[in-house]
């Protein structure tokens, strides 16, 4: 019989003696988009147009500490031991003075993060990023969030952090613009309960530039909502994609939910196309890992496309075929790295003594 994904849970209690001491750790793995966020309707409190669905993946995890330093002057902010600069730089401060307001505590931090999925290349590097910084700084601080609230503070750094706070695949609603005296409560990401056993889903993630993107997914973001002709018949769109996929899903169809998701990531591809200027992330390498993809379903093999904001590509496929479809990629890739993912945990604490 089938098995669902297991739900996830906050971040364990058990890490109340590190809470205490205002020092806490904590992992997170970033998330693909098989229904894509683009486009924010409020940049403050980041708030989306359009719901979106993704896996959380098994690899590529993100590791950081927050050790509060009362004594400090100001945050010491380092990535994979390298202190951060600049916007960079910005954001994380700028995040955790959104926890030191919510906990009334205002000491300084240090945040110490390292990172094995390469920073700014489209592979959701800030949504493995800010939720595990959401998960450690909201337990040094001493904030007490549930799954839910720890989903609603991640999506306040990057949207896409909210569902890295939750393993396997997960739904980050949009919310309503007139939800109440206060919109933030209505965007958060939950778990889909999926039948994981029976969809047996991988994820082929070919990376076949692992260098920062020319235009951030912000400025994309902007341009392309502001700009392109395109995008609200995208976002509208995307709707009735979110359906047809948690049908799929539901059915545990890998075809249907391969096909729903290469459609919605070349349709959002498209509006970024069209914008003024246009922003274009597509590279020939992309181009030929797509070939490749569509050679594959020719020949027999499910496999099905999805991009982020970047270059780089991921495959859909059965568990069972994976390394075929690895190999093809490969082949097709040459200069660039290929790698196989599955449905992945949700965020959590580590032990102090870990």
């Amino acid at each position: 019989m089938a098995t669902e994904q297991p739900t996830a849970t906050a971040p364990p209690t058990g890490a109340a003696t590190a809470t205490a001491a205002g020092d806490a750790t904590a992992v997170a793995h970033p998330n693909i988009a098989l229904i894509k966020y683009w486009g924010k309707r409020d940049e403050r409190l980041v708030l989306p147009w359009t719901d979106s669905l993704s896996m959380t993946l098994d690899v590529f995890p993100t590791t950081t500490r927050v050790r509060l330093d009362p004594a400090a002057g100001q945050d010491t902010v380092t990535l994979d031991g390298v202190p951060l600069e600049g916007e960079p730089r910005r954001r994380v401060v700028a995040f955790l003075d959104l926890v030191r307001e919510r906990a009334g505590r205002p000491a300084r931090a240090v945040v110490e993060t390292g990172n094995t999925v390469p920073t700014g290349a489209g592979l959701a590097s800030s949504a493995s990023g800010f939720a595990a910084l959401a998960a450690a700084a909201s337990a040094a601080y001493g904030l007490g969030l549930d799954a839910t609230g720890l989903s609603r503070l991640a999506r306040r750094g990057s949207g896409s952090a909210s569902r890295s706070v939750f393993g396997g695949f997960a739904i980050w609603h949009a919310g309503q613009p007139d939800h109440g005296a206060d919109p933030d409560l209505g965007s958060y990401a939950e778990p889909v309960p999926v039948p994981v056993d029976e969809l047996d889903p991988a994820l082929v993630v070919a990376v076949v530039d692992a260098g920062p993107k020319a235009v951030s997914s912000r400025e994309a973001m902007r341009r392309t909502v502001d700009t392109s002709p395109l995008y609200r018949p995208w976002a509208a769109s995307s709707q009735a994609d979110l359906a047809d996929m948690r049908e799929a899903l539901r059915r545990a169809d890998l075809d249907a939910v391969g096909e729903v998701a290469e459609r919605n990531a070349l349709g959002m591809h498209a509006t970024m196309l069209a914008a003024r200027p246009a922003v274009r992330y597509l590279s020939a390498a992309t181009v030929t890992v797509l070939d490749a993809v569509l050679e594959l379903r020719r020949s027999g093999v499910s496999a099905w496309a999805t991009m982020d904001a970047g270059p780089n590509v991921k495959v859909l496929c059965r568990r069972a075929e994976a390394d075929r479809v690895a190999g093809v990629v490969r082949e097709a890739v040459r200069s660039g790295s290929v790698h196989i993912a599955g449905p992945g945990p949700a965020a959590r604490l580590l032990d102090a003594d870990a």
